[in-house]
């Protein structure tokens, strides 16, 4: 199988580009380093059957070029910064909906029908129905980077239907991980480092989310393209279990050694769009025979050691945001 890959230096991406060339497949990386990393990618450079383009999604006629062969698209690049979606109210618009449409137009181009989309759980909102599956009432958007993502879902199935298309859309809680560059563990990690000794906290701590771990993730991502059957299939992708933020710090704090003071600020949410209760019902997934294989706290731990060991992305990413 030839794969094309957005966003294939970014964290998910660059797992799964790691993950379909170890299961023997051709990739075609796609990404503008904005925030992807190309040491994620060192791996796959040394492989003859990767190749990099360096491109924007803007550009329409570069993705149909890159693209041409491919027999199935997996569309990871955009934006997610939900936090500061209120700052740059164009940049979801642009860099999601508006370039998920461009990777559509390329693929009906280059005749490219097969389509996984990573959408997120943030599009349910303040969700009435807890655990939240995929058919619960239409949501009322509660961030910009949602309404972006339930745009682009709504040209996907579109496209589904007029060219014939098939397509895989994953509704991801917040993913965990090695190469996680972005979230809430990354951001205490950042903050306990320039102080152990205080930990300022947004919101109230008792929000509530769920979490997974990416390798779970990329299981439950090739369990449906292998066994899920319809024209659009919309799939939950989380654990069967949330935690609070606080028992997320204590995770962390406890696995290095650390009490720090906390300060609480924000109410019972962490910004504008911070949903306070995220938990999916994933029955859907599970019913194709998938299930995680690490626990939430399991995950949280992986990923501070991972970050522990590779301080030079927090300081990166410290220093851009400086």
């Amino acid at each position: 199988m030839k794969a094309f890959v957005t966003g294939a230096a970014g964290f998910i991406g660059s797992n799964l580009v790691d993950r379909l060339l170890r299961d023997g497949h051709s990739v075609v990386g796609f990404d503008n380093f904005s925030t992807g990393q190309m040491q994620f990618l060192e791996g796959a450079l040394r492989t003859p059957v990767f190749q990099l383009v360096r491109e924007n999604l803007s550009n329409v006629d570069a993705i149909a070029q890159a693209i041409s062969g491919a027999d199935i698209v997996f569309h990871l690049a955009a934006n997610a910064d939900v936090r500061f979606g209120t700052d740059h109210p164009r940049k979801d618009l642009e860099q999601n909906t508006l370039c998920t449409s461009n990777v559509l137009e390329a693929m009906r181009l280059a005749g490219v029908r097969r389509i996984a989309f990573s959408s997120t759980g943030s599009i349910y909102g303040d969700s009435d129905v807890i655990p939240t599956p995929e058919n619960a009432p239409f949501p009322i958007q509660t961030s910009l980077y949602g309404a972006s993502k339930l745009a682009c879902e709504g040209l996907i199935s579109a496209y589904c239907e007029g060219f014939g298309f098939t397509s895989y859309i994953f509704r991801f809680v917040s993913i965990l991980g090695e190469r996680y560059t972005h979230g809430h563990v990354y951001d205490f990690l950042n903050k306990l480092h320039v102080n152990p000794h205080k930990l300022q906290v947004l919101g109230d701590g008792k929000q509530r989310k769920s979490y997974l771990y990416v390798q779970d993730c990329l299981d439950a991502i090739f369990t449906a393209l292998e066994r899920a059957t319809g024209k659009v299939n919309i799939l939950n992708l989380g654990q069967n279990e949330y935690c609070n933020v606080n028992d997320s710090i204590g995770w962390i704090c406890e696995h290095l050694g650390l009490s720090p003071e906390l300060e609480y600020a924000g109410g019972d949410r962490g910004w504008i769009g911070d949903s306070p209760f995220i938990f999916l019902d994933c029955s859907r997934v599970r019913s194709l025979g998938w299930n995680p294989r690490l626990s939430i706290r399991d995950s949280v731990i992986r990923t501070v050691d991972y970050l522990q060991q590779n301080r030079e992305l927090l300081a990166r990413r410290a220093k851009v945001h400086a």
